[in-house]
């Protein structure tokens, strides 16, 4: 039975789109975060920012949030965005309010099945709650 053109087209476009979420992050090289100026937080996943406001080292938000945003320059805006403002091919992460702290260190320490790669190799969690503290502080989206 011969299969018509346009099925063939079809399951093209649909292999391409799929190779698309595979390869979506391209050949990303992790790069490092100079966090000598904070704390070192160890490698337990702490479930709250502890550079907020009212938190145990939140007398270091500011000097977190200058970190962070180093850090997320060099390891996030090249698919999130400069300043968190998203292209519309991954989240806006200034409207990801659903994002609590518990759920956003696992999310960046082990990744996502859709392309996200895993940071826990290639960030310290004082880097990761450093980048946290730079999104918090970003104006959210009008």
């Amino acid at each position: 039975m011969a299969v018509s053109s346009s099925l063939k087209a079809l399951v093209a476009v649909g292999l391409l789109a799929g190779a698309s979420v595979v390869w979506g992050h391209g050949n990303v090289t992790p790069q490092p975060v100079d966090t000598g100026a904070l704390p070192d937080l160890g490698t337990d996943a702490l479930m709250e920012n502890p550079f907020r406001d009212g938190n145990e080292y939140g007398g270091l938000n500011a000097k977190a949030i200058e970190v962070g945003q180093s850090g997320y320059a060099g390891n996030c805006a090249g698919c999130h965005g400069i300043e968190a403002m998203s292209g519309g091919l991954t989240p806006d992460l200034r409207e990801l309010t659903e994002w609590d702290d518990e759920y956003f260190i696992n999310r960046v320490m082990n990744g996502t099945e859709r392309g996200m790669p895993s940071f826990k190799n290639s960030l310290n969690q004082t880097a990761i709650w450093s980048i946290r503290s730079y999104l918090e502080s970003l104006p959210k989206p009008e």
